[in-house]
């Protein structure tokens, strides 16, 4: 392997360029890490000066790290990376756990590079390693690379944003009922989301993440309205959507916030419940796919054999000798 290496100039350059590839990427790892603080500060900033007619003030068009950096350069030479539907984009990658303003148009970024990249890397290995294809199979594999480097990123970031949904709709309803507790206890709304986000940090990090989040905004100077409108929008779920409105509701109302949380606490619990028991009703049939193609040939096999042994040792010399 050393000797081909060594002998082979076009995969000594591709071994040269995956590694700088690598040392790239963690050298943008450490940046962002290190610009992870200030990028907390300006957006507390911003919504510190948020309009005081309650809508949501939307971040500026800031660019942080060296991510943001490298998509704005590029953008100056001319190409442009805003996707048509760009709010359903950004709604995708918010839910995904990618909030950074750059995070779109670096999406767009990335698909456009490996529709390119994967095609070009494929005909490079073939090459390098000497295998020789038709014209048909390089343009079928290389259709193929290339439809893999447009929707393979849409996959992962779908299947991304699934995996949150579905830990943050099953960890709430527990955070609902320390929210309760907390709530009858004599705190306020604020101090109960605070309280309730420094308890479930290990045990539902990213519900722990929402409530921090919407008690930070609450701190900066948001109104109740906007933080809990923003903590809905944030992570797309529905059932934290229609908490977000109902203690919306409650606050204009002046109803009492323990009672909703009790009820609306039951209502999610219910809804777990019932998810589990779909699960679970749904375990039979999922179980008769590989009962039927695994156990069931296996079974046939053991029944039938004795009977085949006795018809090639008696039925058969039989007919033969009949003949």
């Amino acid at each position: 392997m050393i000797e081909l290496i060594a002998s082979n100039p076009i995969l000594r350059f591709a071994i040269l360029a995956v590694l700088f590839l690598l040392v790239a990427a963690v050298a943008t790892a450490l940046i962002r890490q290190g610009d992870a603080r200030l990028t907390v500060r300006r957006e507390l900033q911003v919504i510190s000066y948020g309009q005081a007619s309650g809508k949501i003030y939307s971040l500026r068009e800031r660019n942080a790290g060296a991510l943001g950096r490298l998509v704005d350069r590029i953008e100056r030479t001319g190409l442009n990376l805003a996707d048509t539907k760009s709010d359903a984009l950004r709604a995708r990658m918010i839910a995904a756990g990618f909030e950074s303003p750059a995070a779109p148009r670096l999406f767009t970024l990335i698909r456009l590079v490996l529709i390119f990249t994967l095609p070009v890397l494929l005909v490079v290995v073939t090459w390098a390693t000497g295998h020789s294809l038709s014209f048909f199979k390089l343009y079928l594999f290389g259709s193929i690379a290339a439809l893999i480097g447009m929707y393979g990123p849409s996959l992962v970031v779908t299947a991304r944003a699934d995996r949150r949904r579905q830990e943050l709709i099953n960890g709430f309803p527990d955070s609902l009922d320390l929210m309760l507790v907390c709530v009858e206890a004599g705190l306020g709304l604020e101090a109960a989301l605070d309280r309730v986000g420094r308890e479930m940090v290990i045990s539902r990090p990213l519900v722990s993440q929402m409530l921090t989040t919407a008690t930070l905004q609450l701190r900066a100077g948001a109104s109740r309205e906007v933080a809990l409108r923003r903590m809905a929008d944030s992570v797309n779920v529905d059932e934290i959507r229609s908490f977000s409105a109902l203690l919306i509701q409650s606050d204009k109302l002046g109803s009492s916030i323990a009672t909703t949380l009790r009820v609306y606490a039951n209502e999610m619990r219910e809804k777990r419940r019932m998810r589990a028991e779909e699960k679970a009703h749904r375990i039979p049939v999922l179980i008769s796919i590989p009962l039927v193609t695994c156990m069931l040939p296996v079974m046939i096999g053991v029944i039938m054999l004795p009977a085949g042994i006795q018809v090639v040792r008696h039925l058969l010399p039989a007919l033969h000798g009949n003949h």
